[in-house]
């Protein structure tokens, strides 16, 4: 497949010359303007219109992610059990995970050490991945994201219909104790 070369690097102009904040590429069914999370009652009205019942495994999960904000399910089952709010096994996490992220309430990533990170964001933004610690950051910049749309959609890449934009900026602390 031949990439333009030309389109990329002005894309990356436009990155690097914006300020950071956001881009993700799923929504869902909540208000996509708010740049928030969906809170209990709108993630109970979620699930009902996928006939899902609110269990307390699935709304113990879902608390976890909204303090959490991206999480593995280990993050998520520690989260749980320092709150005491449910018992749930990782696998159990896991699966309550990947289930939300395949209706769209959620989404997910894979970090570079492997381990599927999932994100209760699904509004449009922008990800700074710490690749020493591991851990994603939400970068929220309607400007730069509208300005990458608008400059995309103009684009045609021959044999491909693009369906979505998904940014993902790498990096490292400057400083050593930093951490995101």
């Amino acid at each position: 497949m031949e990439i333009q070369v030309d389109a990329i690097w002005k894309i990356s102009k436009l990155i690097w010359i914006s300020r950071l904040k956001w881009i993700s590429l799923h929504e869902t069914d909540y208000k996509m303007n708010t740049h928030r999370c969906p809170n209990i009652e709108e993630f109970k009205h979620l699930l009902k219109k996928h006939s899902l019942k609110a269990t307390p495994q699935r709304l113990a999960v879902h608390e976890a992610m909204m303090i959490l904000g991206h999480a593995c399910a280990d993050m998520v089952t520690e989260e749980i059990s320092k709150k005491g709010t449910a018992k749930i096994t990782v696998a159990s996490v896991y699966n309550v995970l990947t289930q939300m992220a395949m209706l769209g309430i959620y989404d997910y990533r894979l970090s570079a050490n492997n381990k599927m990170y999932f994100d209760v964001n699904t509004f449009k933004h922008i990800h700074l991945y710490d690749h020493e610690n591991h851990v994603f950051k939400d970068v929220i910049d309607d400007e730069l994201i509208s300005l990458i749309e608008s400059h995309l959609n103009r684009k045609r890449f021959k044999g491909y219909k693009v369906e979505g934009v998904d940014i993902q900026l790498i990096g490292k602390p400057t400083r050593k104790k930093y951490t995101i």
